[in-house]
């Protein structure tokens, strides 16, 4: 019976009171809550998330995800005048680009921004998602060209379920202190704790590798099937530097992840041998980790592949328990919410 419940969607719900869910991050960002549980003692240790130097195992190596937030989410009008909202999602090898429109459109319509941007519906996907063409001045744009104009008139992507606009302060604060690949939607959020002391403690005590890969709007996707095994998990650029599939391929070396998507690479890797491509795995109780030791990660929307793939490390039950007694101890919960540690 259990195996049964491990497959369901409805066994990763919870009831989270609205108020735990974080609009704003703690400042200093390591001075959020952090639930630290060690699976060979069965232990739980409630801390604060600045003294994690002290609580990572010394032999660790730890693994950053260097993705960087655009500001992807732009707002324009159709040539007949009706308001369009944008979220850019990804650019596709077509040349192409992958979002979400907020307003109805047909394939040919063109929606019109600042700054001589322009786009062109070239597909309507039964997802909901949309294909367009970008275009400067008339041009096709290339993914950098792109970026830049998104820089001037774009908002951060801030998660739905934050319920407010986006502000001059989520340009720093929903950003990685490493962010350096521009292309994300959607930020690591497991990183958003550290500070730059803290990040130098940690180099200096551990072995240290980047990879990256782009968050898309799909990590925010529910599980809309009655059995999990049935949803088709979204895919997500990804490259890892040589030196950093090395450490993965040497089997002495533990691993410490940072994030769910760092986690999703890494065991990607393990599996494919793959550096560089589109990641769409899907960790859950019934396809555990074969690479990673442990994982540093925040807490995760009900019925998510997120909480599935905190599941895949300690089992479902084991799962809700801990997040329970993160709701009775008033923990945050969400993109600017507070983490968890898995030893």
């Amino acid at each position: 019976m259990r195996d049964d419940l491990e497959l369901l969607t409805d066994s990763y719900d919870y009831k989270l009171p609205p108020h735990l869910i974080a609009t704003e991050p703690v400042k200093p960002a390591d001075m959020a809550k952090l639930l630290v549980y060690d699976r060979k003692s069965d232990r739980v240790i409630h801390t604060i998330f600045k003294e994690i130097a002290d609580i990572i195992p010394k032999e660790c190596e730890i693994f950053f995800n260097d993705t960087k937030v655009i500001k992807a989410r732009i707002f324009g009008h159709k040539a007949s005048g009706g308001r369009v909202e944008l979220l850019f999602n990804r650019y596709l090898p077509n040349s192409n680009s992958l979002v979400m429109i907020r307003g109805r459109v047909k394939v040919g319509t063109k929606i019109l921004f600042d700054n001589n941007l322009s786009a062109v519906v070239k597909r309507l996907n039964e997802d909901g998602s949309r294909e367009v063409k970008f275009y400067i001045d008339d041009s096709e744009a290339t993914f950098d060209k792109l970026i830049e104009v998104f820089e001037k008139i774009g908002h951060i992507p801030l998660p739905p379920y934050m319920n407010r606009e986006d502000r001059a302060d989520d340009e720093k604060d929903y950003q990685t202190l490493f962010a350096s690949k521009p292309g994300a939607v959607a930020a690591p959020t497991a990183s958003l704790h550290f500070t730059p002391k803290l990040l130098d403690r940690l180099k200096s005590e551990h072995t240290t590798h980047h990879l990256t890969l782009h968050v898309g709007a799909g990590t925010f996707k529910p599980v809309e099937v009655s059995n999990i095994l049935n949803h088709p998990m979204h895919s997500e650029y990804f490259q890892i530097p040589k030196e950093s599939a090395k450490a993965i391929d040497d089997k002495s070396v533990d691993i410490l992840a940072v994030g769910t998507t760092v986690t999703r690479t890494i065991e990607y890797y393990a599996r494919k041998k793959s550096l560089e491509g589109e990641c769409d795995l899907f960790l859950h109780p019934k396809n555990r980790p074969i690479r990673v030791n442990r994982l540093l990660t925040n807490f995760h929307l009900p019925k998510s592949t997120l909480i599935m793939l905190v599941s895949s490390f300690i089992g479902r039950e084991k799962t809700l328990e801990l997040y329970q007694e993160a709701i009775d101890r008033e923990y945050r919960f969400y993109s600017y919410g507070d983490a968890m540690l898995i030893l």
